[in-house]
């Protein structure tokens, strides 16, 4: 059915014809002066294929995406191949990190055929935005069995022009497919399906380097999230769990996946060792796995998790915020046109640099003269301090102050190199999982300086990426908002804000949680789940559910946490977590790691949540609040506050005749408050 559209061509949404300062997106920025003409995703772009009778020619990506920028370069930057699209195409540019649910309604295209997806993604579409063919990268050149971009096009613009039939007839069928979803079903018990993940990831586990499955190997934060709050809620899967969770841990932390001298995780390895990365560092998984190593440092008992989770923060805080307080997206893996050129070394420059310490720190580091990455050192730890000095016969001390000189020296000059390409806008979703990371680390370490990172970062979203009409926005950058935010928005922005109450104690925070929650379930609730995209979204073919993780936590394992909190907060129990795992039945009961966050969630609320009120103030409620963070308690959700609080939790309790008590309480039955840290500790343990 041809779709009517009541805007009138004016400008066409070409990318060029905008000033770059109206641009949020740095994707879509750096290809406004190709000879593509490309446009943004909107009205513009389908009136005129539809006025035009041309496909569109969807491409979608994102900045820190490798394979995008081998693509533009040999294909979008090309004058010739330029010139084809123009006269056969609308060609419409979309960043997938501002457009999430462009990019979920098209991926389940290309994955409905192919059986596989990726980036960049290359999507021919009839007028009526109906998908009849997707791929991912097409080079300029034919390699194998593999057409060039060129051939691609040309075989589409013959089967537009002399098969239109059987191209519509594939494009409803596939846009069928997307809009069908997958049908609700009864959930099996969290725990059921908990043990059948650790039998699924059991058999992937690599036993040698960690990690599921071959390569390439991604983080999987998700799936390392479930991992640890089985081991913390399930003694009787704990030892099959325990050991992968740690192996895991310290092969990526001891990888060249992880930044050796100034922290931070890129994005995936291509090998399953940890060793040679994809270099582009995102927000979402260092977000994540900042906040995964500071609970294992709890929960394992292990410090040298919580040097890696404050290595991590630190990165955030001093390389990636936005002056104004937010956290940019990500880091490009290219600089000067060359992947990973920032961070590699030659074998002489390492050994220049380090001077005298550089043959001891060389061997710590797998420092060749071949080098494991193009004929450059990419550094990973080949040995522990620890069994380093047993080979050499130095003091481990000795070989971790060695190590201190010789990164801070290869500090120094690699900030004298060209950095990569930044994706500096602010993402609501992505600055709300840092947020909650940074608010933890702040009561857990004790840390003024992770609050204030918490602070400015919901300060900033709350006021600065609010419209007029208080619709929460998707992504800022220098002054302008992208557009509306999604489920994912909304429900990590809650979280986060429910955390940073949690370790403050001002209302502001709860109230601002209360109000983004509340909007959550009016613009996005659905009976057996989430959408993705708002009611007030108006250009799609389909309203698409996130249910699955890749790589975040899917937005309804993050609805479903902070509707947890919620519940917990205003002492009432909500159906919301039992019709996410409704929606999300089908996966629970066939492929539980694929919705790990979303299991881990239902996990906790299994469990039976305790909900933990410290009222009071002074030194004696920062005793309490010190029990409340010494350990990882998935199962608990904090208040803190005085007796007046707004918070239904708090309101209307007392202090015990003390400066401060504290009130456990499980499924809204409470506990004798009590007012020592060691009654405290017995309660929530007990």
């Amino acid at each position: 059915m041809t779709v009517a559209y009541t805007r009138r061509l004016g400008v066409m949404g070409k990318l060029r014809d905008k000033p770059p300062s109206e641009i949020t997106s740095p994707y879509l920025a750096s290809h406004r002066d190709n000879p593509v003409d490309w446009f943004e995703w909107g009205a513009d772009a389908f009136e005129l294929a539809l006025s035009e009778d041309k496909p569109i020619l969807l491409s979608v990506g994102y900045s820190a995406c490798h394979w995008c920028h081998v693509m533009a370069h040999e294909s979008f930057e090309d004058e010739s191949t330029a010139r084809y699209m123009n006269e056969h195409f609308i060609n419409v540019k979309v960043d997938r990190e501002e457009r999430p649910d462009v990019d979920r309604i098209y991926m389940d295209a290309l994955q409905a055929m192919n059986g596989h997806g990726g980036w960049p993604m290359t999507v021919f579409l009839t007028p009526d935005r109906e998908p009849f063919f997707a791929g991912t990268y097409y080079p300029k050149e034919p390699r194998g069995h593999m057409p060039s971009f060129l051939q691609l096009m040309a075989s589409v613009v013959n089967a537009w022009d002399t098969k239109r039939e059987q191209l519509t007839d594939q494009a409803q069928r596939l846009t069928t497919a997307v809009r069908s979803g997958m049908p609700a079903e009864a959930a099996p018990a969290a725990r059921q399906a908990a043990q059948a993940a650790v039998e699924l990831l059991s058999d992937s586990f690599d036993p040698e380097w960690g990690g599921f499955g071959n390569a390439p190997k991604f983080p999987q934060a998700p799936v390392l999230e479930l991992m640890l709050r089985i081991h913390v809620l399930d003694p009787d899967l704990r030892p099959a769990v325990e050991p992968m969770l740690r192996k895991t841990l310290d092969a990526m932390r001891a990888g060249g996946i992880y930044d050796q001298i100034a922290g931070g995780f890129a994005r995936y390895s291509v090998d399953r060792e940890w060793l040679v990365p994809h270099f582009e560092k995102m927000l979402y998984d260092n977000a994540l796995l900042a906040r995964i190593y500071l609970r294992a440092g709890q929960a394992l008992r292990d410090p040298d998790y919580t040097t890696t989770a404050v290595e991590i923060l630190d990165y955030l805080a001093s390389e990636m915020r936005d002056e104004t307080g937010g956290i940019h997206a990500a880091e490009d893996a290219d600089s000067e046109g060359v992947e990973g050129k920032y961070y590699v070394w030659s074998y002489e420059d390492f050994h220049s640099i380090s001077g005298e310490d550089g043959e001891l720190i060389g061997r710590l580091y797998g420092v060749t003269p071949e080098g494991n990455f193009e004929g450059a050192n990419n550094l990973y730890l080949a040995h522990s301090a620890t069994a380093l000095a047993e080979v050499t016969g130095r003091a481990p001390g000795e070989i971790r102050a060695a190590k201190s000189r010789v990164d801070a020296a290869l500090l120094a000059v690699r900030h004298t190199r060209i950095r990569p390409g930044r994706d500096d806008k602010v993402i609501a979703a992505w600055n709300g999982l840092a947020l909650r990371a940074f608010a933890e680390a702040a009561a857990i370490l004790e840390a003024d300086d992770y609050l204030d990172v918490a602070v400015g970062i919901a300060d900033f979203v709350t006021t600065e990426m609010v419209d007029a009409d208080g619709r929460l926005q998707r992504a800022w950058r220098r002054g302008r908002s992208s557009g509306p935010g999604f489920c994912d928005d909304y429900a990590a922005m809650a979280v986060g804000l429910y955390t940073l109450f949690s370790v403050t104690g001002d209302t502001r925070w709860y109230e601002e949680a209360e109000t983004l929650a509340a909007a959550m379930i009016e613009l996005f609730a659905d009976t057996d789940g989430f959408f993705s995209p708002g009611s007030d979204t108006v250009d799609l073919i389909a309203r698409p559910k996130d249910f699955a993780d890749n790589p975040l936590p899917s937005a309804n394992s993050l609805a479903a946490e902070a509707l947890l909190i919620r519940s917990a907060y205003r002492g009432r129990h909500d159906e919301y977590p039992a019709e996410i795992a409704k929606g999300a039945g089908r996966l629970l009961e066939r492929y539980p790691s694929a919705v790990g966050h979303l299991l881990a969630v239902l996990l906790s609320w299994e469990s039976g949540v305790k909900e933990l009120g410290i009222v009071g103030d002074g030194s004696a409620r920062r005793e309490l609040e010190k029990v409340a963070w010494e350990q990882f308690r998935p199962d608990c959700v904090i208040a803190v506050g005085t007796d007046d609080s707004p918070v239904p939790l708090l309101h209307g309790r007392g202090t015990a005749g003390s400066s401060a008590a504290a009130h456990v309480c499980r499924d809204f039955v409470c506990d004798l408050p009590v007012t020592s840290s060691d009654d405290l500790r017995k309660q929530l343990d007990g």
